[in-house]
């Protein structure tokens, strides 16, 4: 069955190797059990199919730590760019600060790890579709209430959001919400969303104490930039935003 534009096979597949490129990140588990976990035997099926859709191997992938500094090494250039995530360590890109408008969503409840947040995204998209929001203009966001490392994961919650029209009211389980809204620290993450983690870590334990700044009281959130069905992961693009406290 088709679910706009790609099918279940296909959804299942982009959402393993998602997990499979966090996992090959954040811990240390062997190539053969990550590719078990993924679907795939022999782990050289995985080692083709990872390479298909991210450009390298999951190998490489493992040892530069994100997929630029990976594809940097491939093509022999020197270094990666600044904006870039080396050796498993965001270097930093531009923040904005910014006011940004709240935006009127439809919100499906996620409770789990924040890695996987895919599922509950198709299916929010399955039902905008069918609900013809899809048809125009449409926004996705995260929003994101709980810090991950002051929780277990199964306990974190997140809603997975589209923008709905004023007048739309949707049915349980989804729900009006509004994503934030007033001041923004906004950073720009091209890449995949496997090197989310790397960029939050970064705005939060770095630009953020340095900036004199303070966060407000209002939940992280993202907004999905591009469409990751057509778009390749190294041209992924997220708008991550801190709410901060007026001045």
């Amino acid at each position: 069955m088709a679910v706009i534009g790609e099918t279940v096979a296909e959804t299942l597949r982009r959402n393993r190797l998602k997990r499979a490129a966090v996992k090959l990140l954040t811990t240390v588990t062997p190539l053969a059990r990550l590719a078990r976990e993924a679907g795939y035997r022999p782990v050289q099926a995985f080692n083709r199919t990872f390479r298909e859709a991210y450009g390298v191997t999951p190998a490489a992938y493992r040892t530069h730590g994100s997929l630029s500094a990976a594809l940097a090494k491939k093509r022999q250039q020197s270094r990666p760019s600044k904006e870039s995530v080396m050796a498993g360590k965001y270097t930093g890109g531009k923040v904005v600060i910014n006011t940004v408008a709240p935006v009127r969503v439809a919100a499906l409840r996620h409770q789990g790890d924040y890695v996987a947040i895919g599922p509950t995204f198709e299916r929010l998209g399955s039902w905008a579709f069918g609900k013809g929001l899809m048809n125009g203009p449409v926004r996705c966001f995260g929003i994101y209430y709980d810090d991950p490392r002051s929780k277990p994961a199964a306990e974190l919650v997140a809603d997975a959001c589209v923008s709905i029209p004023a007048d739309f009211q949707p049915e349980a389980p989804f729900a009006v919400r509004h994503t934030p809204g007033g001041r923004c620290a906004e950073l720009l993450h091209v890449g995949p969303y496997s090197e989310l983690h790397q960029a939050y870590t970064w705005l939060y334990c770095e630009w953020l104490p340095k900036s004199g700044e303070e966060p407000g009281d209002q939940p992280a959130f993202e907004e999905n930039l591009n469409d990751p069905r057509s778009t390749p992961p190294a041209k992924l693009q997220t708008a991550i935003r801190i709410p901060l406290k007026a001045r």
